[in-house]
């Protein structure tokens, strides 16, 4: 038996391990959040902003989830998906990531998920962005709210696959919820968002060959106008405003009416008191003063001479004419 040798020379080459290593710290390879800058799709000018950006690495590509700003009553946060699949080992030690392709059921499930109890539709319109064609489920939430899901998948067709290039494939999910957009101003931003991630090489190019100029061009009967589409189909708007902050009301203030004071009345002339006097060498009946209706009219009395009748002086001397005089 010689396992207390064997033991010994386990420990010792241990020990030599333990003596070259350099005792430096790596952190593991796991998400990681970047700068908006170094988004791989970026929403359409005028679309919703980006609060954050998380990737993953992975040891055949890269993903990300690119966190948009959120104005809805729907429970979740609005977000941008961008998975990148090429050549394996760009990043050792992450672990590659699967090639699948978009099946329904797997749509299905990453809509309960991300749009949870938003009752969706899936459009049976044939759609197609920049980067070619793509899908989308609408719904209405109960308190109201616009919600699109929609996917996509950039890859070159088979034919470019026998020429052993354009393998590269990627992979975009949108979910959007806003409180005051159409379905059609969330379904802009599908058409204005825009890749800006590549891959080294041309055999990783996801988009195939570029496509040939317009036929129309250089040729007879074939006028171009410059309207607002040129020789192209008229374009979809993008981007849509952003729900407005809540306001507030204040209060309602009890406002005490202030009853607005009766104009100051005339001053009411009272009815002389006493007899009337006429005025001089004037007519008592054109010049007098009628008293009010309800005044009481003035006790005319009649006027009587009060003391010793003076004769006249053609009645004094003569008896008979002094007896005439008193008659």
């Amino acid at each position: 038996m010689h396992f207390p040798k064997t033991i010994s020379v386990v420990a010792v080459a241990a020990m030599i391990a333990g003596c070259t290593s350099t005792g430096g710290v790596r952190q593991p390879v796991g998400p990681e959040t970047v700068e908006p800058e170094k988004a791989l799709v970026l929403p359409p000018p005028g679309g919703p902003s980006i609060v954050s950006v998380v990737e993953q690495k992975r040891g055949n590509g890269v993903e990300q989830t690119i966190s948009l700003f959120t104005s809805s009553s729907v429970q979740g946060q609005n977000f941008l998906k961008a998975q990148f699949l090429g050549a394996s080992g760009a990043n050792p030690g992450a672990g590659n990531a699967s090639y699948r392709m978009i099946r329904e059921g797997d749509i299905a499930h990453e809509m309960a998920r991300s749009v949870a109890g938003v009752p969706m539709a899936t459009s049976a319109t044939f759609l197609q962005n920049s980067y070619g064609p793509f899908g989308y489920a609408s719904g209405h939430s109960r308190a109201g709210d616009t919600c699109i899901y929609a996917w996509q998948q950039i890859r070159s067709s088979r034919s470019a696959h026998t020429q052993a290039r354009n393998f590269g494939m990627i992979q975009i999910r949108l979910r959007l919820c806003d409180a005051r957009a159409t379905e059609r101003q969330l379904l802009g931003i599908v058409y204005g968002y825009t890749v800006t991630g590549t891959f080294d090489g041309d055999i990783w190019n996801p988009y195939g060959a570029p496509p040939p100029a317009n036929p129309a061009f250089g040729q007879t009967g074939a006028p171009i106008y410059p309207d607002e589409g040129g020789y192209r189909p008229a374009t979809m708007p993008i981007g849509y405003e952003p729900a407005p902050a809540p306001v507030r009301q204040s209060r309602a203030v009890s406002v005490r009416r202030v009853q607005a004071q009766p104009a100051p009345a005339a001053p009411v002339l009272q009815p002389p008191v006493g007899p009337r006097v006429p005025l001089p060498n004037d007519d008592t009946q054109t010049n007098a003063i009628e008293p009010p209706a309800e005044a009481p009219a003035p006790i005319q009395q009649t006027a009587r001479p009060i003391g010793v009748t003076v004769p006249s002086p053609d009645c004094i001397g003569d008896a008979a004419m002094t007896a005439a005089c008193r008659k």
